[in-house]
């Protein structure tokens, strides 16, 4: 990826961190702001407990409507999503998830890299964690009152253990008093995080990210989408070499997994690979070709 694009890139992931962390002058305090707020949801993964976030969980937000039965809110919720969906698809991830933006930082940390791709059927862990744990168990688990505990980020969720969890565990002795084997596990979950992070590029994103399963069924259908063009491209397989997500953007420029982060589109030499333009005639052969 040629600097100049990277570099515009990271300046949109560190605005968007940092409009979705403000209050950094609550992490030393024990407590997390809850101002009107955090009645919206970011679009990225970014924990509700992070003392410095501004906005909601999206994960979160989904499942408290969902164990509540809300659904005129989970309507509002899902809707936000979609729309965020509809406008970016995963580009939401690639520019503007404050977790995406953590995982990146900590694979630049100098330390033995996986070279080979994961295995396929790994990225559908996700698609499970999203169907199964967000959606469903918060409905068909319930305890006497009918609410459902939000799984997700309860039992599971790295990144509101890094961004939420061990801060106020550092900063508040009334919680440390009352963690206990949940939040263990939850400690080890985003060690084994962290870990897989130094060696895989976007790890949590590429196997068990719920969010980047929701927004990658938009990919095919978002306003900001790939082209390739097959009479320019010659299949050298730069494109796919050089994505830290493992996709071939020269089959397959809109994979679900794509986080449009433009890398592949900077390695290519015959520039075949494009952003399509919202006046892209469908019915184009070489468009309608990469869009298959």
């Amino acid at each position: 990826m040629n600097i100049k694009s990277s570099f515009k890139r990271k300046i949109i992931q560190f605005i968007a961190f940092v409009l979705s962390n403000p209050y950094i002058n609550k992490m030393g305090s024990g407590n997390i702001y809850k101002g009107s707020w955090k009645r919206f949801c970011n679009p990225g993964l970014n924990c509700y407990s992070c003392p410095a976030a501004r906005f909601a969980c999206p994960i979160g937000a989904m499942q408290a409507v969902n164990g509540s039965m809300d659904f005129s809110w989970s309507f509002y919720i899902v809707g936000s999503l979609c729309a965020f969906g509809i406008l970016f698809g995963r580009a939401v991830c690639g520019f503007l998830c404050p977790f995406g933006l953590l995982q990146e930082l900590i694979y630049k940390i100098p330390f033995p890299k996986c070279k080979r791709k994961l295995p396929g059927w790994l990225k559908y862990i996700k698609y499970g964690m999203l169907l199964i744990v967000v959606l469903m168990l918060p409905v068909l688990i319930t305890n006497a009152t009918g609410m459902g505990n939000p799984y997700f980020c309860k039992y599971i969720c790295p990144a509101g253990t890094i961004e939420g969890g061990i801060p106020l565990l550092l900063t508040n002795q009334n919680l440390r008093k009352m963690a206990g084997g949940v939040m263990a596990f939850k400690i080890i979950i985003a060690f084994l995080t962290i870990a897989g992070c130094l060696m895989i590029s976007r790890f949590f994103c590429k196997i068990l990210c719920p969010l980047g399963a929701f927004y990658g069924f938009f990919n095919k259908i978002s306003f900001i989408r790939l082209e390739t063009d097959r009479n320019s491209c010659e299949s050298c397989g730069k494109c796919s070499k050089v994505c830290p997500m493992d996709v071939d953007p020269s089959v397959n420029p809109n994979s679900p997994e794509c986080i449009r982060c433009g890398k592949c589109i900077a390695s290519c030499h015959k520039q075949a690979i494009h952003v399509r333009k919202p006046s892209s005639i469908t019915n184009n052969p070489t468009t309608a070709q990469s869009r298959r």
